[in-house]
């Protein structure tokens, strides 16, 4: 069987023992560099693989062009994946410290753009694995490298300018993934401009989260999407740096919606031209 969205932990470790499953640990710690490395010398999912978000899952900053994590260029992203040791026959089960909600979904999305599509975020991440009681190991993995055979969807993605057209365009709704507090501008503690894309929606990722901090059923999020996108055919998710609005996308498709568009800049690239239009209220 083939996970291609979510993938609960039991089946995960049913699985472990294949050669052709890649386990990633893509824990991620915003405000503390060197923490999440440090936590998976600790305790991994036994085999797992550790991916980086600054290093491996996003490309160089530009000051003052790109957003905080613009996408790796094709070329650096189908060597990581090759270091991973991912390769055309391989399923992959990214995983983060609990929902999936940062760089988990972030490289799940990557690999659907590199046309990989056997790739699951593992549900409730390594604190529901560790409170199973499911296997985990210390120190530095292996990392059994292969050839990834890339072939890129360029379509998965939407620029700034196209952003921009889609905004006056009535078969797109453009959703905004951070909090509502953010979203408004009411509390900006990343980025130095607040608010939101002018007449984009308001859609925070938090929101495809179960109170046991896995996601939702795919019926109860098909009833949220559903209600945020109306008669929109297209829909077109971002956040500050392309990194949590992947979540969205990964929910979007988790309930049978398909395969939502990403504006991988994000707020955080859409502020660096003043002519772009914001607004700190709801539109």
């Amino acid at each position: 069987m083939r996970f291609e969205t979510i993938v609960a932990a039991q089946d995960a470790h049913a699985n472990l023992h294949r050669e052709d499953w890649v386990f990633v640990d893509c824990r991620c710690f915003l405000t503390e560099p060197g923490r999440a490395w440090r936590e998976y010398e600790e305790s991994h999912v036994r085999g797992a693989i550790f991916a980086d978000l600054e290093q491996d899952l996003s490309g160089p900053v530009v000051p003052g062009v790109t957003g905080r994590h613009p996408l790796p260029s094709p070329e650096a992203l189908t060597a990581t994946l090759g270091r991973f040791g991912i390769s055309q026959g391989t399923q992959v089960v990214a995983y983060d410290e609990s929902t999936g909600a940062l760089a988990a979904a972030r490289l799940w999305w990557l690999l659907k753009w590199a046309g990989h599509d056997a790739v699951a975020v593992l549900d409730g991440g390594f604190s529901t694995w560790q409170a199973l009681g499911l296997p985990c190991a210390r120190g530095k993995e292996e990392e059994p490298s292969a050839q990834f055979p890339a072939s890129f969807r360029q379509s998965m993605t939407r620029d700034a300018s196209q952003v921009l057209a889609a905004l006056d365009d009535p078969s797109y709704i453009v959703l905004d993934s951070r909090s509502h507090e953010r979203y408004r501008g009411l509390a900006e503690t990343i980025d130095p401009v607040a608010g939101h894309i002018r007449g984009a929606g308001s859609a925070p990722y938090s929101e495809n989260l179960a109170d046991h901090g896995g996601f939702k059923t795919p019926d109860e999020l098909a009833a949220r999407f559903g209600s945020l996108i109306g008669g929109a055919e297209r829909v077109i998710f971002y956040c500050g740096s392309g990194v949590t609005a992947s979540q969205n996308v990964l929910a979007f498709a988790h309930a049978g919606k398909g395969m939502a568009l990403l504006y991988p800049g994000s707020w955080s690239e859409w502020i660096t031209d003043p002519a772009r239009p914001i607004a700190t209220s709801t539109p």
